[in-house]
């Protein structure tokens, strides 16, 4: 039997919508409850939505509430879903934490509400990682997972990549 996994939802293009209308994209809800039907997750798996932000609004405040809520929750395997462009700084605040726990940072370039999005493959790493990576922060990103605090998004070529 699975240990039980937490998702945290904090918004980022993985839960984005379009407005045809104005032409601009925006948050409604998070995708992930489809997302896991869809995929047909058999895990023990629990969704608390913390935030619906753009992670370039991420603020330290909101890391605060993401360290704070990995922290207190009885989950010790945790999935985070979050904007790739700040992804990092949140793994290595959670990092500086030293939570004890396994917690895989994830998230999409391009929305799940497109239909092409990465997000789906990139959500199914992340519960694989979390099930059997050993206690520590890491960010999963088209198949590949990194430490959380030796990872970067390298904007020019729109990839994750191990720094140090």
């Amino acid at each position: 039997m699975t240990e039980p996994i937490r998702v945290f939802v904090t918004g980022g293009t993985f839960d984005k919508e379009y407005d045809e209308l104005k032409g601009r994209l925006y948050f409604k809800d998070t995708h992930l409850p489809e997302m896991l039907r869809l995929a047909r997750c058999r895990l023990d798996v629990s969704v608390r939505t913390l935030m619906m932000i753009d992670s370039l609004e991420m603020t330290d405040a909101d890391r605060r509430i993401v360290v704070d809520s990995c922290r207190s929750c009885r989950e010790a395997r945790i999935v985070v879903t979050h904007g790739t462009d700040t992804m990092a700084e949140t793994a290595r605040a959670l990092v500086a934490a030293g939570l004890g726990k396994t917690v895989v940072l994830t998230g999409a370039m391009i929305p799940w509400a497109f239909g092409s999005s990465d997000g789906l493959f990139n959500l199914g790493s992340a519960l694989s990682f979390a099930q059997v990576l050993p206690a520590g922060v890491y960010v999963a990103m088209n198949g590949r997972v990194f430490a959380g605090d030796q990872v970067r998004k390298n904007r020019e070529s729109g990839i994750f990549e191990e720094v140090g």
